[in-house]
């Protein structure tokens, strides 16, 4: 009996890989079917017969279907049971990703992004909760970081991979292959990942209301600064690289970003369920100390390969920091605190684009890193005053 005891602690205290391992995979598959049409753009642009800025719309429309349902959705939902909405979610990938790679009309093509965007929607507002209903309270913070270690791989390799194929098998291909690898994620939800309920009927709030539970507040308003900051800067590298004659190094700056952010990823897997706070005052520090360096030392490649490393770095683990901290504060209203932040999040990457083509006009490249450190200054505030809600020194349950 002692033996069987232990064993069943054991499993206990265990991540259940398969389960989560499937949704970093619906991750994974969420965050390339956004992402993709970028390396894939004079293709497309030439395949529909528009400007590649037309093309490049792919990604704004996908944007737009996610944050415009993702809250709504999310209400509508909040009942049904969590494996049956990851599944339709997948299922809207698998749709989408089918209709752009036949779709010859340009108009098409843009509804079933929109349509993509709508799944992501779903499926971001629903991965971060799912994952931590799967294991014990003090192992929350783990399995949530071992799902968003789909978000780096598909930006490091998945995004390079989709592009070498495209050139080598044309663009439909790539997103041909994004459909099989949903169809077989269907196959191993249904099979490997453990159902759980939707929310009570009795116990959910207007989505108004859960701004006003102690410290969702808080972590969305980092959400918003801190991915906009973030945005302004990744979307443009390319262009501030150039500017300093090392755009010919994006690539290589781009994939030390990509696998500092994994280290990041692995180090707060590995510390988050004790030490949210203190890991989000470092991710907001590292993300400041590489804007510094680019903003004072951008003409020094070498100092720039540290930037990127340092960016990565902060970078890389706060999609799980911030998503931890909102179903933390959130509560029971976890899931409607994680449609919000999904919602917040894209309107972010949005405003980063719009707000660094303004800077661009205006200041030229050099005012991409002082624009980051000035919206840093409030975020670090936010994250040291919410010390009792929204980023406490010891997480509940941990």
């Amino acid at each position: 009996m002692a033996t069987t005891d232990t064993t069943s602690a054991a499993r206990t205290r265990g991540l259940p890989l398969p389960a989560l391992l499937a949704l970093t995979t619906a991750v994974f598959v969420t965050s390339l079917t956004e992402t993709l049409p970028a390396g894939l753009l004079p293709a497309m642009s030439g395949d529909l017969a528009v400007s590649e800025a037309a093309a490049g719309q792919a990604v704004t429309v996908y944007a737009v279907g996610t944050a415009l349902t993702a809250i709504p959705l999310s209400a509508a939902t909040a009942g049904w049971r969590r494996k049956r909405l990851l599944l339709t979610a997948m299922a809207g990938f698998a749709v989408a990703n089918t209709v752009t790679a036949v779709s010859a009309h340009y108009a098409l093509t843009m509804a079933a992004r929109f349509l993509a965007g709508v799944a992501a929607g779903l499926a971001w507002a629903l991965l971060a909760g799912y994952a931590r209903r799967l294991v014990p309270a003090p192992l929350q913070g783990r399995a949530v970081a071992v799902v968003m270690t789909g978000v780096p791989v598909a930006l490091s390799v998945g995004v390079p991979a989709g592009t070498f194929l495209g050139g080598a098998l044309g663009w439909r291909t790539a997103f041909a292959l994004m459909t099989a690898v949903a169809v077989v994620l269907l196959g191993w939800i249904a099979l490997l990942v453990p159902d759980r309920p939707g929310q009570e009927p009795g116990r959910r709030v207007p989505t108004a209301r859960v701004l006003a539970v102690p410290g969702v507040a808080p972590v969305l308003f980092v959400t918003l600064v801190l991915v906009l900051a973030h945005t302004v800067l990744y979307a443009y590298i390319a262009t501030f690289l150039d500017r300093f004659g090392l755009g010919g190094a994006t690539d290589l700056v781009l994939l030390v970003f990509g696998g500092a952010s994994l280290v990041s990823i692995w180090v707060v897997g590995a510390h988050i369920d004790r030490r949210l706070r203190a890991l989000t005052v470092a991710s907001t520090l590292l993300i400041g100390g590489a804007a510094a360096l680019l903003a004072g030392f951008a003409d020094s490649q070498v100092l720039v390969y540290a930037a990127a490393a340092l960016w990565g770095l902060g970078w890389g683990g706060a999609p799980t920091l911030l998503q931890t901290a909102v179903a933390d504060a959130g509560g029971e209203q976890a899931d409607a605190a994680q449609a919000m932040l999904v919602t917040l999040w894209n309107a972010a990457m949005a405003g980063g684009g719009a707000v660094g083509g303004a800077l661009l006009g205006l200041f030229g490249a050099r005012a991409f890193p002082w624009s980051v450190l000035v919206l840093l200054l409030p975020v670090l505030a936010v994250v040291v005053g919410a010390r009792v809600h929204g980023f406490p020194a010891r997480r509940s349950g941990a």
